[in-house]
């Protein structure tokens, strides 16, 4: 399970950092993984509303939100944003990182694509404001309600905090650390006590991806789910994206991922192996179970559909017991 965290005040070691640090440390208590961008250390170009993304559902603008962050969203389960207020809404440089998301709003609503992680992916807001207006964040909501929808997030709550502005004075906030447990505990709720499962095959670049997909997409709320290959090739299988958005399923800004990779931060409970040969993981107390699937890769688009139904209907068996 990963959580990620977007800083985006400009200030370093200012409030809202104070604030997400706490808020992220809070979840990775629980056992969460989490990972933090800081926005204003990233080269990210504001969108020039190529329009591309309406028709491809790519955008063309080659920088770290194509090479990385897309696919980092799309591997969360929650996504926390943090930011100042800055006229009435969130910082220019978290802002341009949202407005880049429309990359993500594109396949959703264009394409009609679903995200296999949307339906338990949630998404928190945290902001502080130097005033004491009753309006002060009423931009800053309604733009994280956007900014969510188009992740594939459910806005699932917000801390928010009037009168901070001077470094570090969030810290003397009454009730301050017991409002971030609380906040964290309530956003994670029902989703750390779900079943650990690892597929595994041999390039992790289509059954076991197609695997993880639709483990996540239909028993997300009960699975917590991750892919891995004992060969992990350099980019996942192209035919293999277009059979699994045939069923709607989106692959977009997927990655490969090496056995080690996935086994650092996640102790699975079951390993289900559609082929990595000797080189399968042995972890101990997990149970494994070996679908005898045949490889896909390099076939034609009726052997790779074949396969897909195929592990959709063992991932559905899995599922129900």
């Amino acid at each position: 399970m990963l959580a990620v965290g977007i800083q985006g005040s400009p200030r370093k070691k200012g409030n809202s950092d104070i604030l997400l640090t706490m808020f992220m440390q809070a979840l990775a208590d629980m056992g969460i993984q989490t990972r933090i961008l800081q926005v204003t250390a990233l080269d990210i170009v504001p969108c020039k509303e190529l329009t591309v993304c309406e028709k491809k559902g790519i955008c063309p603008i080659d920088d770290v939100m194509s090479r990385e962050i897309y696919g980092l969203l799309r591997q969360a389960d929650l996504v926390v944003a943090a930011s100042p207020v800055f006229f009435y809404n969130v910082s220019a440089q978290l802002k341009a990182l949202i407005d880049r998301c429309q990359t993500l709003w594109a396949r959703r609503y264009m394409l009609k694509l679903k995200d296999p992680g949307s339906p338990i992916r949630r998404g928190f807001l945290l902001a502080v404001g130097a005033t004491g207006g009753q309006q002060l964040f009423n931009g800053m909501h309604l733009t994280a309600k956007y900014f969510f929808d188009a992740l594939g997030a459910a806005y699932s709550g917000s801390l928010t905090y009037r009168r901070v502005e001077s470094r570090g004075q969030i810290k003397s906030q009454p009730n301050l650390e017991a409002d971030v447990t609380r906040s964290a505990a309530e956003l994670a709720a029902g989703l750390t006590d779900r079943t650990r499962v690892m597929f595994v095959c041999r390039e992790n670049a289509c059954r076991s991806q197609m695997a993880a997909a639709f483990a996540r997409f239909h028993g997300g709320s009960r699975l917590d789910v991750i892919s891995a290959g004992s060969r992990p090739a350099e980019q996942i299988n192209g035919d293999m994206v277009k059979a699994m958005a045939e069923k709607g399923i989106d692959m977009g800004f997927g990655t490969t991922r090496s056995l080690d990779e996935a086994l650092a931060p996640f102790a699975p409970q079951k390993v289900i192996s559609m082929g990595c040969g000797e080189q399968c993981p042995e972890v101990p107390g997990a149970e494994f179970q070996e679908w005898q699937l045949p490889d896909p890769a390099g076939q034609s688009m009726d052997i790779m559909r074949s396969v897909r139904d195929e592990i959709e209907a063992r991932v559905l068996a899995l599922i129900d017991n």
